[in-house]
């Protein structure tokens, strides 16, 4: 079983319409809902390729029902969303049918009190006894602490539970420190945690703060990683067109399969990108075209640098 956590879960909702024009009134062509947040996408990536996960996070008022309503029916995925007060966010992601490009738009999140804090943190710890790894995902909503995944990532290290991090700003330069198994920054994280735009020097960089492996999205370029086996670029063949939002949630779902079926890292690599390469092909996040992922899988090149970690 691998759990995923996602504090600031969402509905997430798509509307696609023919082109998106500013101060303009748009028809709407197809709406699609689902539960939605980094580590629920990941968590629906990772059912699809016939894991079972459970997931955690926060859920609230009459979108958290929804949510959660959403959840029972997507096989593999065991809820253990811990309920709040607050109503739970919604996301809106825009895709420009003409264009290809998505534009989004997120809610912050309900207010989290310092007891649900407190509940969330003791029902973690219970279902880290029961799981092979767990991936951190996403935004902090309003009233959890700065530094909650840092210690997120210590309870997981105690319980001698591999633990991959994927978020943002304070949140992941606190949560490097407490020393993940895997970070997993787009190129804009990565340079806002290290200071440095060079993505070779900022993965070793982000190493040094703590993390034991970094593996970088850096978009059309694939993914760039090091480890202590080494370092590794994977490119897919291609840019396939279509909706990017789960793109990195699609390559978590491929490093901790991978993590958890002991795959090598160029194992690992070559298919977080292909999963990664394939989400854009899907109508929403969370999701990916079996059939591109099929397809890209095996033309994925992933090449050993030389610079050792």
């Amino acid at each position: 079983m691998i759990l995923t956590v996602t504090l600031n879960t969402a509905l997430d909702i798509t509307y696609r319409v023919g082109a998106l024009r500013p101060h303009a009134s748009h028809r709407v062509s197809e709406v699609t809902e689902r539960p939605g947040g980094k580590g629920l996408n990941v968590a629906r990536v990772l059912a699809a390729l016939g894991h079972e996960v459970t997931v955690t996070g926060f859920a609230g008022g009459a979108t958290g029902r929804t949510v959660q309503d959403r959840l029972t029916d997507t096989p593999g995925v065991v809820d253990a969303l811990v309920p709040v007060s607050g109503a739970t966010r919604r996301t809106i992601a825009v895709v420009d049918e003409h264009t290809g490009d998505t534009t989004q738009l997120n809610e912050p999140g309900p207010t989290i009190s310092a007891a649900e804090w407190s509940a969330f943190q003791e029902a973690y710890v219970d279902l880290l006894a029961s799981v092979s790894a767990v991936a951190l995902c996403g935004s902090l909503p309003p009233g959890v602490p700065v530094g909650a995944y840092a210690g997120l990532v210590r309870a997981a290290k105690a319980a001698d539970v591999p633990v991959l991090l994927d978020t943002s700003g304070e949140a992941l330069r606190r949560g490097v420190a407490a020393r993940p198994d895997i970070i997993k920054p787009n190129a804009e994280e990565l340079a806002e945690l290290t200071g440095s735009h060079e993505p070779s020097r900022a993965t070793q960089d982000a190493r040094r703060r703590g993390a034991r492996a970094v593996v970088a999205s850096l978009g059309e370029d694939g993914l760039l990683a090091l480890a202590p086996e080494g370092r590794w670029r994977a490119t897919p063949p291609t840019r396939l067109r279509g909706n990017p939002t789960g793109a990195g949630d699609a390559a978590v779902a491929g490093l901790l399969s991978g993590l958890v079926e002991r795959l090598p890292w160029p194992d690992r690599l070559a298919r977080a990108a292909a999963l990664s390469a394939a989400s854009v092909a899907a109508p929403v996040a969370g999701e990916f075209d079996r059939g591109a992922y099929d397809e890209l899988l095996g033309q994925v090149a992933v090449t050993a640098e030389v610079t050792a970690a």
